[in-house]
């Protein structure tokens, strides 16, 4: 039976961090939260973070405090190439489900899911989800996506949801969650059993 790593991409509000979560308990692995360790190098060093207790990152991606936080990962990359290390390291020790930016590109291993959401599809689950202004946050994921992908193509050189090379199978994550969840489950069933 093959290794049991799964990894979760796609941009700001396509359900990651969800899927990944119901991912973990269906075949009881460990959930990594790739964006909350990543707010957790603002204030610790990667020593101080605990990687087994991550939360999900509703709400605070859209605040004034994580817009000054995307401007000074444009200008430095070294919290981004930390935490990637950091999830290597994780990747290494085996069954676990993280939904992240990267690892679809730097990691050989695990199976990999990108779900696939425009703006205004991802915009509306999260406007409604943290009671926020439509217009005003699908000004800040149109401009999130398009800084993501200018910090991954300048630190690693892929093009984030361009490339959809490094994945074992896409998405439509506008469908339900329920859906969304049953395809993803099915495709790793047969992949752990091939």
């Amino acid at each position: 039976m093959k290794e049991k790593i799964i990894i979760v991409s796609g941009f700001a509000g396509s359900g990651k961090s969800t899927l990944a979560k119901k991912l973990a308990a269906a075949f009881d692995l460990k959930c990594v939260h790739a964006s909350d360790l990543l707010k957790q190098l603002m204030e610790k060093k990667a020593e101080e973070i605990n990687v087994n207790k991550t939360t999900e990152g509703r709400g605070w991606w859209e605040t004034e405090e994580a817009k000054e936080f995307m401007k000074k990962r444009m200008n430095d990359g070294s919290m981004d190439r930390e935490l990637d290390k950091m999830l290597l390291e994780i990747i290494e020790e085996g069954n676990v489900v993280l939904d992240s930016w990267t690892m679809p590109w730097l990691s050989k291993k695990g199976f990999r899911i990108w779900l696939e959401a425009n703006a205004e599809e991802r915009t509306k689950r999260v406007a409604g989800r943290d009671k926020l202004d439509y217009s005003e946050v699908l000004e800040r994921i149109k401009s999130r996506d398009e800084k993501t992908t200018r910090i991954y193509r300048d630190l690693y050189g892929f093009e984030f949801g361009v490339d959809k090379t490094p994945f074992n199978i896409a998405i439509d994550a506008t469908l339900p969650k329920e859906e969304v969840f049953k395809q993803a489950k099915q495709a790793l069933e047969r992949y752990f059993n091939e």
